[in-house]
């Protein structure tokens, strides 16, 4: 999964206003905090609020990264908003063997007839664990939960301060929602 160079090439799939370029830029500070190289950055199709948005991170733990284009085949793929596996193609260029998490509430055995069984999977129910905790079904820090439970890219505790700069006095709500997902999410090889 972690090619020779230990670069780690992440995308995210989500909808304007769930926090996927957020989450995206969270990881990259954790990882750069860790003393990683890292790069965090969108693509975005037409800017507005529900309209489908891509978000990158590329890490690496041994040198710098100079590439700056987006991720074609990445090693992970993340998912926040379950809605966009009926209407993007997600998987598209994931390696094989790569890791794909997704938000839902569906089961491995439902996930794996539509998507196959060349991933490892790891599957959250982040909309419950974010209402829940957070009052609202915005799941970008869910997510980084359930990352780290597939692949821990970064420690935990990296993600905390962060975590702290970015949402100030919801910061809390935040790392406690990362650590029920890390709880909760479900992997299968």
């Amino acid at each position: 999964m972690v090619s020779k160079s230990d670069l780690i090439e992440i995308r995210w799939h989500g909808r304007g206003g769930q926090g996927a370029v957020t989450s995206a830029e969270l990881l990259a500070k954790a990882a750069i905090d860790e003393g990683k190289f890292a790069q965090a950055f969108p693509a975005f199709g037409p800017e507005r609020r529900g309209a489908p948005v891509v978000a990158f991170d590329r890490i690496d733990s041994t040198k710098p990264i100079r590439l700056r284009a987006e991720i074609r085949e990445p090693d992970v793929v993340i998912v926040l908003d379950p809605t966009l596996l009926s209407v993007v193609k997600v998987t598209a260029g994931l390696k094989p063997g790569g890791i794909l998490i997704i938000n839902t509430r569906k089961d491995f055995a439902e996930i794996e007839k539509d998507f196959g069984k060349d991933w490892k999977l790891a599957l959250v129910d982040a909309n419950t664990i974010a209402r829940e905790i957070l009052g609202v079904t915005i799941v970008n820090t869910t997510m980084l939960g359930a990352l780290l439970k597939a692949m821990p890219v970064v420690k935990m505790e990296s993600l905390v301060e962060p975590i702290k700069e970015r949402f100030d006095r919801i910061a809390e709500k935040n790392i406690n929602v990362v650590k029920r997902a890390f709880a909760e999410t479900k992997v299968k090889e």
